[in-house]
C-alpha cells in the first residue's frame, strides 16, 4: 500500500512539473505572438502615415495643376485659386459635418448590448415576481 502511495505521489509530482513547464512554454509562445504581432501593428502605421504625407502631396500637385489649367481658360490664376479653394473648402466642411454627425454620443453607445441588458433585467424581474 506504502509503495502504491508513493507512486500516486510520484505521478501527482510530475504532472504538476509538466502542467509548470506547459503553462511556462505557453506563456512564453504568447510573449512572442504579441511581440511580433505589434512589430507587424508599428510597421503598418507607419505605412500608413507615410502614404498619407505622399497623399497630401499628390493633392497639393494635383490642386496646383487644376488651379493653373483653371487659370488659362478664365484668364486670372487668382480667380481660378479662388474657384479651387472655395469648391475645396466647400467639400472640406461637407465632409467635416457628415463625419460629426457619424460620430454622435448616440451612435457610440453600444446599443445591442444596452438592448439586451435591459431584456435580461425584464426577464430577470419577470422570475423574482
Amino acid at each position: 500500500m506504502q509503495g502504491n502511495n508513493q507512486t500516486i505521489q510520484g505521478l501527482v509530482g510530475e504532472a504538476l512539473r509538466e502542467s509548470t513547464d506547459l503553462a511556462q512554454k505557453e506563456f512564453t509562445l504568447f510573449k512572442t505572438e504579441i511581440s511580433q504581432n505589434m512589430r507587424t501593428l508599428f510597421i503598418g502605421l507607419a505605412m500608413v502615415v507615410v502614404a498619407a504625407i505622399f497623399a497630401i502631396a499628390a493633392v497639393m500637385l494635383l490642386t496646383e495643376s487644376l488651379v493653373k489649367w483653371l487659370a488659362t481658360i478664365v484668364d486670372s490664376e487668382a480667380l481660378a485659386a479662388l474657384i479651387v479653394g472655395g469648391s475645396l473648402a466647400v467639400i472640406a466642411i461637407g465632409l467635416g459635418l457628415w463625419g460629426r454627425s457619424a460620430v454622435t454620443a448616440s451612435s457610440l453607445a453600444p446599443q445591442r448590448t444596452m438592448r439586451s441588458l435591459k431584456r435580461d433585467a425584464e426577464v430577470l424581474s419577470e422570475r423574482g415576481a
